[in-house]
């Protein structure tokens, strides 16, 4: 066991949590943990991520926490926040990340950001900490600065230790209400059954020391299985990608497993699928800051200069081979590449930037009760608008796109052809102004059907109106009840056809429908006055049975209602049942 533990590798870290809730400013104080002391090699920030080393874990811990070991060589903090940024970088199909921090601000409590990670957290089983932000802002707090929480408190009035726990209590109320049992991590004497939960001022610099005292004690107790150095296939998982005239492509790499060599053979995917290319440097930090290393032994944030110049998807594992063996490796990056999106026939189509954000909007859609009928990698481009404009149902013509670009060309489209695009890069926004744009389209398709379906209506001729016989009748109506509208059938009281309204006029205006009380003029196709129909007479609209019985439970005008009893009448005069 004690050889075992000598192989760990640094655990990585990921912090996630609501915009403005402080997870940059975190990240901050963690990088600035050794270089405001100025202690050299104590902490690196290396390209994608920032590395403390053992030694200053021990240096930050010592003075506030007594008697803690530590076995891990360190911890690796990933630089690019965010619950998206978590999805987006993967080992093997899984979370790169070994743990992680949310990040909640102790006054506001749980946002739409946070429940967005929480569910990402759990979707991948990735076990976290909660960093209870701005502690300096409840009420009664005396300033101190560059330390640790359980130092900061002891300088706290009572008034202040009450209203932070008062605030802490409801965090834990809301997280037990997602399924999460929590407390404060001084109080817990079981972390396998309770969350963690840190108190911190990111501001001010206040319970770092406490955050990797947390982290460490978790990794060396729960992860050391998941955190053993294996000197298996190389693998990593790509950040960011440059693409640089001077000196070619460069990959901003997590490197999770395994040791990697200068002029390795690494398989990675690429729009065109998946590909081979040789590392041409491998860039890591120094004494003298970033240099050229021959090798590097996981984990690290590296940089991979490559021999050549492919077109590289953002997320992508990179997977070293040996000769001209590469089909395990193809097939893992094919696996890896075919998101695990649940797709329906009908739904609204969504693009992101890379793999792992499609995968967390379909996750978050699918909570929301959101269908998802196709969804890609990628720009939104002409042929998208195009193909969503034609879909039968005009719920599904939308596009959700994340962190992707518009193209010119289908923004042009967009102007005259019917799909709607939704844009951005907070999640819960876009699903906000697409739940707004579902409502108002399911309204406006409701009424688009109100006033395009017939509904129990009387009218009747004015025998003062009448300007033709015939071919069409042109005579003077007055609405009595219901809403009339051009291409309405008629029938009279004996259900008796008495033809069907070719045009409505309303002085010099053309009108496609007229409401209740309305007096204008008509043509009537398909009769003859006084032969088929009659002035002073009572016409119906006639309204097939499945309407009927659909309205039947609706709320609608008494004249309308009155009017559609005397239509059942009219019906069941031939049909007993009709309208049953």
């Amino acid at each position: 066991m004690e050889t075992t533990k000598k192989n760990l590798r640094e655990p990585i870290v990921c912090v996630l949590g609501h915009v403005d809730h402080g997870k940059t400013t975190l990240l901050d104080d963690i990088r600035g943990t050794t270089v405001a002391k100025k202690e050299a090699g104590g902490i690196t920030q290396k390209i994608g991520a920032t590395e403390i080393d053992k030694n200053t874990l021990e240096s930050n811990m010592k003075n506030y926490f007594k008697n803690i070991e530590i076995k891990i060589p360190g911890l690796l903090f990933i630089d690019t926040p965010g619950h998206v940024a978590f999805a987006n970088m993967r080992s093997m199909g899984g979370a790169l990340a070994d743990i992680a921090i949310l990040v909640i601000d102790v006054n506001e409590g749980l946002k739409p950001q946070t429940i967005e990670s929480i569910d990402v957290l759990k979707k991948y089983k990735t076990p976290f900490i909660i960093a209870a932000n701005k502690i300096d802002l409840v009420p009664y707090f005396i300033t101190t600065k560059n330390t640790s929480f359980k130092e900061t408190l002891l300088k706290q009035r009572k008034e202040y230790v009450d209203a932070l726990d008062e605030k802490i209590y409801k965090i834990i109320n809301d997280l037990y209400v997602k399924g999460i049992s929590s407390d404060r991590y001084d109080r817990i004497t079981d972390f396998t059954k309770s969350f963690a939960i840190v108190p911190i001022s990111a501001k001010l610099n206040i319970g770092v020391p406490d955050i990797l005292m947390v982290l460490t004690g978790l990794a060396q107790r729960f992860l050391e299985d998941h955190i053993q150095f294996e000197n298996k296939t190389t693998r990593g998982s790509v950040i960011e990608i440059k693409k640089e005239e001077s000196i070619g492509t460069t990959l901003d790499t997590i490197l999770y497993q395994g040791t990697l060599h200068k002029g390795d053979k690494i398989a990675l995917n690429t729009n065109a699928g998946p590909a081979v290319t040789k590392v041409k440097a491998i860039l890591a930090p120094g004494k003298k800051g970033v240099e050229e290393r021959d090798s590097i032994r996981s984990a690290a944030g590296i940089r991979i200069l490559i021999t050549d110049k492919l077109d590289v998807i953002s997320g992508t594992s990179i997977i070293v081979v040996k000769g001209s063996k590469t089909d395990y490796a193809f097939n893992e990056l094919i696996k890896e590449s075919k998101p695990d999106i649940k797709l329906s026939d009908n739904g609204i189509t969504i693009k992101a930037e890379a793999i792992g954000s499609l995968e967390a909007i379909a996750y978050e859609m699918e909570q929301n009760k959101i269908n998802v009928r196709e969804a890609q990698i990628g720009d939104i481009t002409k042929k998208d608008i195009i193909n969503v404009s034609t879909l039968n149902n005009p719920l599904d013509r939308v596009i959700v796109g994340f962190n992707v670009n518009i193209s010119s060309d289908a923004r042009e489209n967009m102007e005259y052809n019917n799909a709607k695009v939704i844009s951005g890069n907070v999640i819960y926004s876009m699903i906000d102004d697409l739940n707004k744009w579902l409502e108002f389209k399911k309204h406006e398709i409701e009424e688009e059907k109100k006033n395009s379906r017939p509904v129990p209506s009387k009218l009747v001729i004015l025998p003062d109106y009448i300007f033709r016989a015939a071919k069409p009748v042109i005579v003077g109506i007055r609405v009595i009840s219901g809403r009339v509208k051009v291409g309405d059938k008629l029938i009279n009281s004996n259900n008796k056809y008495a033809g069907t309204i070719k045009s409505l006029r309303d002085g010099d205006v053309n009108r496609q429908y007229a409401d209740k009380g309305s007096e204008l003029s008509c043509a009537i196709d398909g009769v003859t006055l006084n032969r088929q129909i009659f002035p002073d007479e009572d016409l119906y609209v006639d309204v097939p049975e499945n309407v009927v019985k659909e309205m039947k439970d609706q709320d609608m005008d008494p004249d309308m209602k009155e009017t559609m009893e005397e239509l059942i009448k009219i019906k069941r005069k031939e049909e007993q049942f009709w309208g049953f």
